[in-house]
């Protein structure tokens, strides 16, 4: 009769092995497959209720297609352009008229003011992805074609171009890089061979299943992927993973060393990690979901795509590493061996020396990390969200933002990218005449059929006209986007013309617009969702605030010690528009997960032992894993620094520092401090607000009962 439960003991973990093995196999090349159903066109993540969105759908009705302008500018090895040079210029554009990707006819070569350069815009067709290099490469060599010049290509053609190609080998060099960082960081912490493989195998097993998922729907539009999306769920479920398996095979440890039976310890690690691993990966998950609520459809895209990647991340760890646990036992750590101190409470000697710190003045100790705390986070207003400008969204140097430069330097800023009016036709000469009088615009004209402002009768569509305005400032700039707020303003005011204001400044201004109300939405929903986790959790309402005004506080401080950090020694002047909100999701939901490994374990040794010493308990014990995992984590989002990118730099610095203060700050001296010197009423309304059971100094650990 004993002989089928023991069979079953050892055939469960062999399947559960075998099954994740066909798994990885059979869907571990969709993570490197992403970038097939990737886009990285903005315009196409903005709502349809902005301004931009339905020009661009108005725009359509005039048989001129959406194109993606590259702005070719020529610059003379002399001092100024002669007029050869400007035919030929003409000419070897024009060539390109019915090349493929090219739509229309390229314009005629315009001499700069100074006489000093010539400029001609080229519209492509907007989906060309992975054709686009291959078309500006022909666009290039027959800009080249003109002697004594030399050619650059910019405009948003040139940038989508060095774009993708920032994100080209994503999936294999961030995969890398992440893994790489992990296995060193395991291997030095645990000083174990084998273990830190099998970490890391789970997670390429997760990341393979969320890929595979992620990719068939996007394949069915059912979700939008771009470039930064899929690099942060790469980094994202390896982090994950690594953290959940770490409080596991911590968990895994103690057990074995007191049980001795693999199968058991296995099942008891299972079961007493359950509840912390599934409530903090709930916590992220449901955050990453809030994002369902933004207006922009990347946002909603990073929603599903990293809940997805989370679930994954909790299902390897709850079946494939309990599974190869059971069947190596102590193997696992090799060349170290669990013994019966690993179950006890004493913990590491630095841990039990912080223990002693928070425990000898709790009040001291949380006023002071508390005031550090603040002080940094009064900075946090000054990080500009604003945008990046051109010149700095690559961190290495990018031809089209030297082009831009160029075109900057010899004409206005915003030439062969100009703000699109649509309006009613009866009114086009009073709208043009507002654009015209607008702060920061150059010129502005109606648009004949021809496609060219200003060259012949406008071209009318059911009573609607297109009207071109130039600006003063590049298109990406701060001030170019002022602009589009005063253009609005001054064509909205025309009676009886309906006029709508969009083109690429417009759709980058109603990003920002757009980024900043879902920050206003999105933050009380995150907070309110972690809340409620935290209150089932740990059948607590005052901890579960504490934990929750904690990491926001964490948050604050991190963004204050980011926006001097990227002003004064990375040089941005800005940042992305989606920063702050992802930098929050991020760091609020990952950073109550280490106060959810902590507290849960806190409330099962204060359950025996009472408060203080639970908190102290807790502490000592969970007090080197939870550092590990937050190291590991902050290294993983570091990986993102590999991609050349603005906005992935200052997202993985924002997550890899503010992991760390959470980790080393919050988590080991602000909560522990702050709930040890509230006392039992922290848990109020559970039985532990009622005063200790146990005594306050009691040199064991909680009971262990065998399974």
């Amino acid at each position: 009769m004993r002989t089928a439960p023991r069979r079953a003991r050892w055939l469960v973990p062999l399947v559960l092995l075998l099954v994740w093995l066909g798994v990885g196999g059979t869907l571990g090349p969709y993570a490197g497959k992403l970038g097939e159903v990737a886009t990285n066109d903005q315009a196409s993540f903005l709502p349809q209720s902005a301004e931009s969105t339905q020009v661009l759908e108005a725009r359509a009705a005039f048989a001129q297609a959406e194109t993606l302008p590259a702005i070719v500018v020529w610059t003379a090895d002399g001092a100024r352009v002669t007029e050869a040079q400007r035919a030929a210029a003409t000419e070897s554009v024009g060539a390109l008229a019915g090349s493929p990707g090219v739509v229309g006819r390229p314009s005629p070569a315009l001499l700069s003011d100074d006489g000093q350069a010539l400029q001609a815009v080229v519209q492509l067709e907007p989906g060309l992805d992975e054709e686009l290099p291959a078309v500006l490469g022909e666009v290039r060599a027959a800009a080249q074609q003109v002697p004594g010049t030399e050619a650059q290509i910019a405009g948003p053609a040139a940038s989508q171009a060095d774009l993708s190609d920032a994100f080209a080998g994503i999936d294999g060099l961030l995969l890398g890089v992440a893994l790489a960082a992990v296995l060193v960081i395991l291997l030095l912490v645990y000083r174990s061979v084998l273990l830190p493989f099998v970490i890391i195998l789970g997670s390429v097993f997760a990341l393979g299943l969320a890929c595979a998922v992620v990719y068939a729907l996007a394949q069915r539009d059912i979700v939008q992927v771009d470039g930064q999306v899929q690099g942060i769920l790469s980094i994202l479920v390896i982090g994950a993973a690594t953290d959940y398996a770490l409080l596991l095979a911590a968990r895994f440890r103690e057990e074995l060393a007191v049980r001795g039976d693999r199968a058991a310890a296995a099942l008891v690690a299972v079961r007493r990690s359950f509840g912390a691993i599934t409530a903090s990966a709930a916590t992220v998950a449901l955050g990453l979901l809030a994002l369902l609520a933004s207006d922009l459809t990347n946002n909603r895209a990073l929603g599903p795509v990293g809940a997805i990647g989370i679930v994954c991340a909790v299902l390897t760890t709850l079946t494939f590493l309990p599974a190869v646990l059971a069947l190596l036992g102590r193997t696992a750590y090799w060349p170290t061996r669990p013994k019966a101190s690993d179950a006890s409470a004493e913990g590491h000697p630095v841990w039990l020396r912080v223990a002693a710190r928070v425990n000898a003045r709790p009040r001291f100790v949380w006023l002071v990390t508390g005031l550090v705390l603040t002080a940094l986070a009064a900075f946090s207003p000054t990080l500009s969200a604003k945008g990046v400008p051109l010149d700095e969204i690559f961190v290495n140097d990018a031809p089209s933002v030297a082009a831009q430069e160029t075109v900057g330097r010899h004409f206005p800023g915003g030439s062969g990218n100009p703000a699109v009016i649509i309006a009613d036709a009866d009114r086009a000469d009073a709208v043009t005449a507002a654009a015209k009088d607008t702060e920061g615009v150059a010129s502005a004209g109606a648009v004949s059929a021809s496609g060219r402002p200003g060259a012949g009768e406008p071209q009318v569509v059911d009573g609607r006209v297109r009207i071109d305005a130039t600006l003063d400032a590049a298109a990406d700039s701060d001030a170019a986007k002022e602009t589009i707020e005063r253009l609005r303003e001054n064509v909205h005011a025309v009676p009886g013309a309906d006029a709508l204001v969009g083109g690429y400044t417009a759709q980058q201004y109603d990003t920002q617009q757009t980024a900043a109300h879902d920050r206003t939405v999105i933050v009380p929903v995150v907070l309110g969702i972690i809340l409620l986790i935290l209150i089932v959790l740990l059948r607590s309402l005052l901890v579960p605030v504490l934990l929750v005004a904690t990491v926001a506080l964490n948050f604050l401080a991190t963004l204050g010690v980011s926006s001097l950090v990227f002003e004064h020694l990375l040089g941005f002047s800005g940042t992305d528009a989606s920063v702050p909100l992802y930098g929050f999701v991020f760091l609020v939901a990952l950073g109550v997960d280490y106060n959810i490994f902590l507290m849960s374990r806190v409330r099962e040794e204060a359950l025996a032992h009472g408060s203080r010493q639970g908190v102290l308990r807790g502490l000592t014990t969970t007090g080197g894993v939870i550092t590990s995992a937050g190291v590991v984590l902050a290294a993983t989002f570091a990986a993102l620094m590999v991609i050349p990118l603005a906005f992935l730099v200052q997202i993985a610095f924002i997550v890899a520092f503010g992991v760390l203060l959470d980790t080393l700050v919050v988590r080991s001296l602000l909560v522990p401090a702050l709930v040890i010197d509230i006392g039992p009423r922290a848990w109020w309304p559970s039985v532990l607000a009622r005063g200790d059971s146990r005594p306050e100094e009691e040199p064991q650990t909680a009971d262990r009962r065998p399974a």
